[in-house]
């Protein structure tokens, strides 16, 4: 009995330290920071924010219905023998600081990052160059050759925004070392409380819940629009919103489209906003136990007519492995479908610039 009693003691005391050492774990600057005081108080007040947490428009289960989280582990234990890519993946150098603006132009860096020109204007959305899509360096590692651009590349941004605090969009080391080039930062209800922890001033912070419009400058407005998706950095959910935009630049309609499961939303702001000239939308890391938060292919095609957009850029692929298909079926599905509906889809290489009205890229690079 007393070597029993011992042995219970010695394993109360372990799960404790566990316990304690994951709290410590937690409580580092890469998991940002939970919102308080005057920006609860406007998160509170948000029609979107019920029962402690953001919700999304209509019924939206993170899991399927009866997934089978052992069924999952097992998917992801054996991947798609091609979910990395065989050999890195191709890029331009682009000097990004004497990038052409006389139009609209776009520059994708892998996954959800790209930069937008525009007459004097630079404005960067959800920038992750670290090289990976976590809170340690050891996971969600970037693929070969698509790390191609880092903060020092960066021109000085007159506005960054983010879409949401997942760490695939909100990176912690590329936000402290893009502080100093950014003028504004512009993101969704809560996020803030991330920024400024990492050190960026409230006052340059701006945040939007759902459908607030703000004119950015002369010729440029941005609109927050619903996204169907979920938040958080630790175990809680829904303590910060998630958004995608509508962006008015010099005369021309982006939509972009952050992080989005399919849903009547994109018809109410297609319907509201549209027609736009081009929409971002978010292609892969999709799996069949999360069908509401991400976009199968085939549904990326039908959200672009929703919104009336004329031409589409499928983004979030061809640069981390957060899913278990192939790196490139993703694009392969949706071209697939875009072909059969007559749809117009540019598919720049990671660094290759995009004109609106006069240069969309449409080579097909990704068969290997």
């Amino acid at each position: 009995m007393k070597r029993f009693k011992t042995a219970m003691l010695i394993t109360v005391l372990v799960l404790i330290g566990l316990v304690a050492a994951v709290f410590l774990f937690m409580k580092q600057s890469p998991f940002g920071q939970d919102p308080a005081e005057a920006r609860l108080e406007r998160i509170q007040q948000s029609p979107n924010y019920k029962n402690g947490s953001f919700q999304n428009l209509e019924p939206t289960e993170v899991m399927r219905e009866n997934a089978s989280y052992v069924g999952m582990m097992r998917d992801f234990i054996k991947k798609d023998k091609d979910n990395i890519p065989p050999r890195p993946i191709p890029s331009v150098k682009t000097d990004l600081k004497a990038l052409d603006d006389a139009k609209p132009t776009i520059v994708w860096f892998g996954h959800s990052s790209y930069l937008i020109k525009s007459k004097g204007v630079t404005i960067l959305l959800d920038p992750v160059f670290s090289g990976h899509a976590s809170p340690v360096s050891f996971f969600g590692g970037a693929f070969a050759g698509s790390n191609t651009y880092d903060v020092d590349d960066m021109p000085n941004i007159d506005y960054l925004i983010l879409s949401h605090d997942h760490y695939d969009h909100l990176d912690y080391e590329t936000i402290v070392k893009l502080i100093p080039k950014v003028k504004k930062f512009y993101t969704a209800l809560g996020v803030g409380a991330h920024l400024e922890r990492w050190g960026v001033p409230a006052d340059r912070i701006v945040e939007f819940d759902w459908w607030e419009h703000q004119p950015v400058a002369d010729g440029i407005d941005l609109t927050a629009t619903p996204a169907r998706h979920f938040s958080g950095r630790s175990f809680a959910r829904g303590k910060t919103l998630w958004t995608s935009y509508v962006l008015n630049l010099h005369g021309y309609k982006l939509f972009l489209g952050g992080d989005s499961g399919y849903g009547k939303h994109f018809q109410t702001i297609g319907d509201q906003y549209g027609p736009f000239d081009l929409a971002i939308l978010e292609c892969g890391q999709y799996g069949l136990d999360w069908p509401n938060i991400h976009m199968m292919p085939e549904e990326v095609i039908s959200a672009a007519q929703d919104l009336r957009a004329r031409v589409l850029l499928p983004v979030h692929w061809a640069k981390f492995s957060l899913s278990y298909h192939a790196w490139n079926e993703p694009i392969k599905r949706l071209m697939k479908k875009a072909e059969k509906e007559g749809f117009d889809v540019t598919t720049p290489k990671i660094g290759e610039p995009v004109v609106l009205n006069a240069s969309y890229p449409r080579a097909v690079w990704w068969n290997f």
